[in-house]
């Protein structure tokens, strides 16, 4: 079977240095900091790429050795690597709640950039349940290009009651109240008006991250169940063995799934390798 090679470059939100914030576009950022603040909070460098292989109706594979097991054939498989970051991410994923394991679709970085230089703040990897490639017979044999331009493709990855996740790798230390602030920055304009059960939703939200430090190395995952439920994890050293909050609202959960692949992301790499991804797998 053919393989073909993909790599997603995930980005965040971010805020304006001017501390404005802004619409969810490619221009939003991830956090409000000075250039004092960068090498204080946000300084650590980052390494972790990826080249990840699909084969046709099967596993995903990476044939990137992880950084703990390189000199092991047998392991390389089991890893793949953000080519930039140089953030390794298994291929693979078993998370609490979920059903079956999720496979690593593509992976990629988040750099905010201040004056002429670029800060990369983490590394991403996107997985999804392969059993909702059979729901998209419909685009097979599209090219990405066709597919990144397919809102209804997005939508009907995200209308799925199957699971998909993303999977943040923090590469330099960011406090957990700026990352929030960061995240929130992008949700809540997509949340025109919101209920009591949204508003319920993004407090609990909120409290996962307020006065925790994310140092670098810490995992977030944000895993959609369906279109109602989310699950959020956070471990500061890989896979987690618990949830550390369910987020029950379609408006919040559609919202995050938007900030990412949505109409208009907040990272179109990110759509754009998502779609290289898919029109490998749906040939």
């Amino acid at each position: 079977m053919a393989s073909s090679t993909v790599a997603i470059s995930a980005l965040l939100p971010h805020s304006s240095l001017t501390g404005k914030p802004k619409s969810p576009d490619a221009n939003s950022r991830i956090c409000l900091i000075s250039d004092s603040t960068i090498s204080k909070s946000l300084s650590v460098s980052s390494t972790f790429p990826s080249h990840v292989y699909i084969k046709r109706n099967a596993r995903f594979h990476s044939h990137l050795s992880p950084k703990s097991a390189a000199a092991s054939p047998a392991a390389s498989s089991e890893y793949s690597e953000e080519p930039t970051t140089k953030v390794k991410f298994q291929t693979s994923l078993s998370l609490p709640g979920c059903s079956s394991s999720l496979s690593l679709l593509g992976t990629g970085y988040r750099e905010k950039v201040f004056a002429i230089i670029g800060v990369k703040v983490y590394a991403a990897g996107f997985y999804l349940n392969q059993s909702i490639f059979s729901k998209l017979d419909a685009w097979k044999g599209r090219s990405s290009a066709d597919l990144q331009k397919d809102s209804s493709l997005f939508d009907a990855i995200f209308q799925a009651p199957l699971e998909k996740s993303v999977h943040i790798i923090l590469v330099r230390d960011v406090d957990g109240k700026t990352f929030w602030d960061a995240l929130n920055e992008a949700i809540s304009p997509r949340i025109t008006s919101p209920t009591t059960v949204d508003e319920s939703a993004l407090s609990t939200f909120r409290s996962i991250f307020q006065d925790r430090p994310l140092k670098k190395g810490t995992s977030i995952f944000l895993t959609w169940l369906d279109e109602t439920k989310m699950l959020v994890c956070v471990s500061p050293d890989g896979i987690p063995s618990s949830v550390d909050a369910t987020i029950e609202s379609s408006n919040v959960t559609c919202a995050l799934f938007d900030v990412f692949l949505g109409g208009n992301p907040v990272s179109p790499s990110l759509k754009a390798s998502a779609s290289s991804g898919l029109a490998a797998v749906l040939k």
